[in-house]
């Protein structure tokens, strides 16, 4: 760096900043290293001249990308390049973003040329971890391809460019073409209507191609025959590649995008389980939630900056864009990374938590210090909600681990409990409780085996009392974000209707 704030008069707006070289230049603007004054981290900053945009007419890509950035300034995710605050003036965008020292993934697969099956699974594994993350904040990202994946210093993925994003709503389709070719789905550049999610996929699979290949799978240098090869699903696949990866690839790569690999069916397929890392395993954060949770450690280094505690940590609650929220996310990501923690001990959390990690919602009870992830943490992240937030009611208990993982430590505690039950589908049950009365022995009689068609009987004591018998159902829901353990009384289930 070269200790001032240089770089076509912009001292002023970027006055937090010392300027270094031009990294790249774009359509209409630059990116431009630079050192964080107060910090001293490195960043990205993309540089949009609005003259250049306005005579291109690219004032809407422009819009479009900003307004997809600002949403992921509260979003937290390993392999989404991380924005850091966006600054714009009369003349210019000013978008400061993480940066990615080892450059695009496009150059790096143009120098090493098809790439170790391990190695291109690592890569596409994070790229699908990214995707489905844009994906559950209703992001299409519609322009995947290396060119916008880059690596860090650790040769992690990192997806960027939004520019031709868009932000899906329930029961809406798309239809603009848009996208690079060599990677763009048959609907996109055939002008039909699409969901969204189904583009992405596709270019994903072509982006995979590509890993084990060292080449995409549809080239032509005449658009029309391109185009042709595209909407055919004309492509050959290599004979060195391995079975799995044989496997998935004509999955993903279907013409009929209703035929076509969900990414939920990419994450399931077992090339792509494969040494699949714990962190990558599981669901990410609930993104809300998560935008609440503060980090101690970093708010104390803020505050020996020079800032105020109360004036930061309300800023963050608020989603403020000021120099004090944008030097805490500075030092939070150079934190996580210098200790391998990337997104704190929540995200990191194995798969099939067992039933006592399982806690009741924030939503549906009183938060209390030590009742909020960190609180008792031994590593001490110390991430907690600074401010009472306003929260929605939730029935229930919520929990990131799978369904059936849920119901098997269930089944265990109703055991205990000597309740017996009858299975009604995978995911509930009809139960009924005798409290008091002396435990049955471990017979056919006791009703513990999970199978369908079991039957449930009152049995009295030895003096022929007849037990108080409480009766309730168990179900659980697959949301978005978590799984819900639903317990009711039988009695009340006319009651109750699901809303969405």
């Amino acid at each position: 760096m070269d200790g001032n704030t240089r770089g076509g008069g912009h001292s002023e707006a970027l006055k937090n900043y010392n300027l270094g070289k031009i990294l790249g230049h774009g359509t209409f603007g630059k990116v431009m290293i630079a050192e964080h004054k107060l910090t001293g981290q490195k960043v990205a900053i993309k540089i949009l001249n609005r003259r250049k945009m306005e005579i291109m007419e690219m004032e809407e890509k422009a819009k479009r990308e900003i307004k997809i950035l600002r949403l992921f300034i509260d979003f937290i995710h390993p392999h989404i390049i991380r924005v850091y605050e966006v600054i714009e003036t009369p003349k210019d965008i000013f978008v400061v973003m993480e940066y990615c020292q080892n450059g695009e993934l496009l150059d790096y697969i143009v120098e090493k040329g098809r790439l170790q099956e391990d190695e291109a699974r690592r890569i596409f594994q994070q790229i699908i971890s990214s995707v489905e993350y844009c994906h559950r904040n209703m992001v299409v990202h519609r322009d995947l391809k290396p060119e916008n994946l880059l690596l860090d210093s650790e040769y992690n993925v990192k997806l960027v460019d939004f520019g031709l994003s868009n932000v899906m709503h329930d029961g809406h389709f798309l239809k603009t073409s848009c996208g690079s070719l060599n990677y763009a789905a048959p609907e996109l550049i055939s002008g039909n209507l699409y969901a969204g999610p189904e583009v992405d996929v596709w270019s994903c699979g072509v982006i995979l191609y590509a890993l084990l290949c060292g080449r995409v799978p549809f080239e032509d240098d005449n658009i029309p025959n391109l185009f042709k090869k595209i909407k055919g699903g004309f492509y050959i696949l290599p004979s060195y590649l391995s079975d799995l990866a044989m496997d998935l690839i004509p999955r993903i790569l279907i013409v009929d995008p209703m035929k076509r690999i969900t990414i939920r069916g990419i994450r399931d397929h077992p090339w792509f389980q494969n040494h699949l890392p714990r962190y990558l395993a599981v669901p990410p954060p609930n993104t809300p939630q998560q935008a609440k949770m503060i980090d101690e450690k970093t708010l104390q280094d803020v505050v020996n900056l020079g800032y105020d505690k109360d004036h930061v940590g309300g800023s963050l609650c608020n989603r403020l864009q000021n120099e004090a929220t944008v030097a805490y996310y500075l030092l939070l990501d150079n934190r996580f990374r210098a200790t391998s923690g990337y997104l704190g001990a929540d995200y990191q959390q194995p798969m099939g938590r067992s039933f006592n990690q399982i806690t009741l919602s924030e939503s549906a009870r009183p938060s209390t210090k030590n009742d909020l992830p960190g609180s008792n943490d031994s590593q001490g992240s110390g991430l907690r909600p600074y401010y009472p937030v306003q929260r929605k009611w939730a029935l229930g208990l919520q929990s990131p681990a799978q369904p059936r993982d849920i119901m098997i430590e269930v089944l265990k505690a109703l055991q205990e409990l000597n309740v017996r039950w009858k299975k009604n589908g995978d995911h509930n049950m009809k139960c009924r409780w005798c409290p008091g009365f002396p435990q049955v022995s471990d017979t056919s009689d006791a009703n513990h085996s999970f199978v369908d068609g079991s039957t449930i009987m009152d049995i009295g004591d030895a003096n022929g009392r007849l037990p108080v018998v409480i009766k309730f159902e168990i179900q659980v829901c697959n949301l978005t974000f978590c799984v819900v353990l639903i317990v009711v009384p039988s009695t009340n289930l006319d009651k109750i209707t699901t809303t969405k």
